[in-house]
């Protein structure tokens, strides 16, 4: 906030346009998966700038990096933000999920006494909200129409000083190689909620189960093991959003399965290059069972990154993939095991 303003409808909170410190470090927290839940903004009204009674009003969530990338793309600019309460999740989540729809809207409108502070009748929503609004029963209840915004904040400016005509690159939504990599750090960390204890687990199954003494076994194989784990891990969240676009496919799972098939491949190169490793037929049959279930099923975790995903598509791929995943994986664990014992 840098203050406030003084208007028909009483206080309302001045949102800077630049990002302070404790906003970045909240960012970076949130992109590690650290309190991604309680990153929020109070729903309500807001102005940047000094907006006046003809001042467009932009719609937003309340999931504070989003309000961030709208509030740092109106430097000098004149605006009301009306921010949603959509539970901390983004525009285009929760336009999926409904909490981003014609309800909220029409309630925020009413709550904000939007009709007697500004002139004219129009909000500005995001275009990837559209799929929760339902621009005509927006008018009919609240008064005010619905105009669709660009897709990235960081075109506002341009898309106001055009009279709120949208180009055709602003229409349209890509997954440069930034943005996808910019999801990889609380995936990661995310994977490894599971992964460390499983780790653990496994090194014990090995020590358990293989031809020497426990620790023997451990030593022996043990450096195998959690490479073999991590290979999985790695091609499930680094190398599938990485290399996304030239993965085959539509499915996800799919796209995370040939990830994993290319990290099982090079795993195994590096696992064969050794001289006498035992039961290599069995322990190789095993990682390329694990090494692509488990990367299949984190690769589902990028269907955000896609502008062809919807979420009864996505309910319709787990259905269809998650048995098998998990199928996979049991058996490559059990003849993983079965190979220490030869």
């Amino acid at each position: 906030m840098s203050g406030v303003l003084e208007t028909p409808v009483g206080v309302v909170p001045r949102i800077a346009t630049v990002l302070a410190w404790q906003d970045r470090w909240g960012a970076l927290q949130v992109r590690l998966g650290l309190g991604r839940m309680q990153f929020t903004v109070e729903p309500g009204l807001y102005g940047v700038g000094s907006p006046k009674e003809d001042s467009p009003v932009l719609v937003t969530a309340n999931y504070k990096l989003s309000f961030d990338h709208l509030r740092f793309a109106l430097v000098e600019q004149d605006a009301w933000v009306l921010v949603l309460d959509t539970n901390g999740i983004n525009v285009w989540c929760a336009a999926g999920k409904g909490t981003f729809g014609t309800a909220a809207l029409c309630a925020q409108v009413a709550a904000s006494r939007l009709a007697q502070l500004v002139r004219h009748r129009r909000l500005v929503v995001p275009q990837l909200g559209a799929p929760g609004i339902a621009a005509h029963a927006v008018k009919q209840q609240s008064g005010f129409a619905v105009v669709y915004g660009p897709v990235m904040a960081c075109h506002l400016p341009e898309f106001l000083a055009r009279g709120m005509q949208a180009t055709p690159a602003m229409r349209r939504k890509i997954f440069s190689l930034a943005e996808r990599a910019v999801l990889i750090p609380v995936e990661v960390f995310s994977a490894c909620h599971w992964a460390l204890p499983l780790s653990v687990v496994l090194s014990g199954a090995i020590g358990l189960f293989g031809p020497a003494s426990f620790w023997g076994n451990v030593r022996a194989q043990g450096g195998w093991t959690m490479a073999g784990l991590w290979s999985g891990v790695v091609a499930g969240t680094v190398l599938t959003p990485l290399l996304l676009p030239v993965l085959p496919g539509r499915a996800f799972s799919m796209k995370g399965g040939a990830a994993g098939c290319i990290a099982g491949l090079v795993f195994l190169g590096v696992f064969f290059s050794r001289q006498g490793v035992s039961g290599n037929t069995i322990t190789a049959l095993a990682w390329l069972l694990l090494i692509p279930a488990m990367a299949s099923f984190l690769g589902m975790e990028f269907t955000g990154a896609s502008t062809y995903t919807s979420l009864s598509g996505v309910k319709k791929e787990m259905r269809l993939a998650v048995p098998l995943q998990v199928a996979a994986a049991l058996c490559g664990l059990l003849l993983l095991v079965w190979a220490r014992r030869l």
